[in-house]
């Protein structure tokens, strides 16, 4: 992050004005506004007194502990995933919090660290009591104003969702005027530009994402279409969702439990206790087998081992639902799931 942008941020954390600012440093309000443009630098004898203003120190106000390199970022995010796995979520929440702390300024790191805690917090079942959900907001609320569009968007999807959630339909489409509408897909573009460079691999592997991104889409669409469906009483159309998810996940060789999901989540809907046995079987099968992209000539230059992670802790995550989990009430007395369930502790 810039030094005019840690300016900013800093003085309205500390709840000051430029002009109150301005005061204390002995210098002009139009000096701080320039400062938090970005048009000019504060005189360099004035950092001292403007860090401790700010209530930080030299290092951060002139980001010297900022970079990280991708590298390290991705290191650093796996190391915490080894955490969480094996010590539990909080010691590696704690171990990213101290990282952020360390590095405040360094956006890409607070983009991966919180994207990825959001997410494992649903995976290993963090009680929402713990408030981690308003501290992840509160670091999407800043970097929602990140100088770097894609970590802006992803943090704008994520704060429509958390208000769409509390039912804060106002503010979720307020943030959805923000996002960029662009005719310019830069990722084909440069596909494109790679083909004509006879950079082969490298285009193949663009367009290999595209189409898994493609897939992706069309499944989230059919499962919402399905719930529409479900919600409205169109049983037939709703089914004709769930068979089309199957079909188009098995034609788009994906990893082997996802065809199953939709049949799944349709039969817990309608609490329907023969298809969702039937489901559940699919789903737990699937989830034995490792997902290797390599064997489709649609991935062959992608690799499958973060999908592998996320089949070895939902199938942890789908145990403990079966066990305990309301969803699954329904089949509570029936002979076929006490079965299912003892065989999944064999």
């Amino acid at each position: 992050m810039k030094m005019n942008r840690i300016i900013r941020e800093k003085r309205k954390n500390l709840g000051m004005t430029q002009e109150q600012m301005a005061a204390y440093l002995g210098v002009s309000a139009s000096a701080v506004n320039k400062w938090e443009k970005g048009s000019t630098c504060p005189d360099i004898a004035l950092l001292p007194g403007l860090a401790r203003l700010l209530q930080t120190d030299l290092n951060t106000l002139l980001s010297f502990k900022e970079d990280l390199c991708d590298a390290e970022i991705e290191n650093f995010v796996n190391a915490v995933n080894e955490t969480v796995r094996e010590k539990g979520y909080e010691k590696g929440y704690q171990m990213a919090m101290n990282k952020i702390h360390k590095y405040p300024t360094c956006e890409p790191l607070l983009y991966s660290l919180i994207l990825y805690l959001d997410g494992a917090r649903f995976l290993y079942s963090v009680p929402e009591q713990e408030g981690h959900g308003e501290v992840f907001e509160t670091f999407y609320e800043r970097l929602s104003e990140s100088e770097i569009p894609v970590i802006r968007e992803t943090a704008l999807t994520m704060l429509i969702s958390a208000s769409r959630n509390r039912k804060d339909f106002a503010r979720a489409e307020e943030l959805i005027e923000k996002l960029p509408v662009s005719s310019v897909d830069q990722e084909e573009q440069r596909a494109i530009l790679y083909m004509r460079q006879e950079k082969y691999q490298e285009a193949e592997k663009l367009w290999e994402r595209r189409v898994l991104e493609g897939i992706t889409e069309a499944q989230t669409a059919l499962m919402n279409m399905m719930e529409i469906a479900q919600k409205e009483g169109r049983m037939e159309d709703a089914k004709v969702y769930a068979d089309i998810y199957e079909q188009a996940s098995r034609l788009f060789c994906v990893t082997a439990w996802i065809p199953y999901i939709a049949k799944l989540q349709l039969s817990v809907m309608i609490q329907d206790r023969e298809g969702c046995l039937s489901a559940l079987r699919s789903v737990l099968s699937g989830l034995q087998e490792a997902w290797k992209p390599q064997d489709s000539p649609l991935y062959r230059n992608l690799s499958g081992s973060e999908t592998n992670i996320l089949s070895e802790r939902l199938e942890s995550l789908l145990r403990e639902e079966l066990k305990a989990g309301r969803d699954f009430d329904f089949l509570r007395g029936s002979e076929e799931f006490q079965t299912l369930l003892e065989d999944l502790n064999r």
